[in-house]
């Protein structure tokens, strides 16, 4: 689907007004290969551990966007090159970090949806630490499993259903 969050936005102002379109703060920087992408949100709550990370993007992600709230933390990576080729490999659209990746150069090249606040060397610790499919919130938006996120040059908006 081919989309522009400004479209989007003008075309669906009642959804605005009402709450259920809603637009994340500018804090992301886009990393991946595919610039603009959407789906269907799957949330991980998680601090300085990417295990669950790997073993949701081994699964199927056909139309499925990873948010990951990492917490915002600035202390290592989520994700690094060999989770997104896993994740491009399983067909995610695209992977959403409130935290930071690694080899940022390699996953520009891989065709998939990145964002992420910044990058770092550090890759995570492994304890197996954290949780999934619930809501998070950060960026001025709360994010729920099954709601719809579109992003592209211009942002990143969630909505509690598919837009046109």
């Amino acid at each position: 689907m081919s989309f522009k969050t400004p479209d989007l936005l003008d075309n669906n102002e009642d959804k605005v007004r009402d709450g259920s379109l809603r637009v994340v703060a500018p804090m992301f920087r886009s990393y991946g290969g595919r610039p603009e992408f959407s789906g269907q949100i799957v949330t991980l709550k998680l601090f300085e551990d990417n295990s669950l990370v790997r073993e949701l993007l081994a699964g199927s992600g056909d139309g499925k966007v990873l948010l990951i709230d990492g917490g915002g933390s600035l202390r290592c990576a989520l994700v690094g090159d060999q989770l997104a080729i896993l994740a491009h490999k399983n067909q995610w659209e695209g992977i959403v970090v409130y935290g930071c990746i690694r080899d940022s150069g390699d996953i520009g090249q891989i065709d998939i949806g990145v964002r992420a606040l910044a990058t770092h060397p550090l890759k995570s610790v492994k304890k197996g630490v954290g949780e999934r499919d619930l809501a998070v919130s950060f960026g001025g938006v709360t994010f729920r499993p099954g709601e719809w996120i579109y992003a592209d040059g211009d942002g990143v908006i969630v909505s509690d259903q598919p837009l046109t």
